[in-house]
């Protein structure tokens, strides 16, 4: 949920105006919605390249993986990663432009860990996986850029851990 429609909630909640400081908190929501709409653009825009870079990191680290009994040893079996790795890269896309968090939690962390831990995919894998999509992603943004789009990718991280 956008940091105005958190506002509007909770002050309606509460029957009464936004306060100042809410005011200030979606002034600056909305100084700073060129930079995520730049920092969306840039992911959306290279996700092939993400996706790429990040899974000749993570299976460079950890051969295993593709190796027979590896979770991405079958082409399926990659492909499904790859895809997984697109979709990790949107949520954090969501996130920045929402501005919050909450959006990667709704959509797409609810019951992920789970559905891994039940299909026997290594959980610890995917977060590596979600580490070597950031490096990537990050790699090609401004340091500013990569400073507001950082916690995105570490709270996925978190969660998962």
């Amino acid at each position: 949920m956008s940091v105005v429609s958190q506002v509007i909630l909770k002050a309606d909640d509460e029957l009464r105006y936004p306060s100042s400081g809410e005011l200030e908190g979606i002034q600056n929501f909305v100084k700073s919605g060129e930079q995520r709409i730049r920092i969306a653009e840039t992911l959306s825009e290279n996700d092939k390249k993400i996706v790429d870079q990040a899974q000749k990191r993570l299976f460079q680290k950890r051969p295993d993986f593709r190796s027979p009994g590896g979770n991405a040893y079958s082409q399926r079996q990659y492909n499904q990663c790859l895809r997984d790795y697109s979709w990790y890269l949107r949520l954090v896309t969501y996130g920045v432009l929402a501005g919050d968090k909450e959006p990667i939690e709704k959509i797409g962390l609810i019951g992920a860990k789970e559905m891994y831990n039940s299909l026997g995919v290594p959980v610890p894998g995917m977060v590596e996986a979600i580490k070597c999509l950031k490096d990537a992603a990050l790699g090609l943004l401004s340091n500013e850029d990569a400073r507001e789009a950082a916690p995105y990718f570490d709270y996925i991280i978190q969660v998962m851990s």
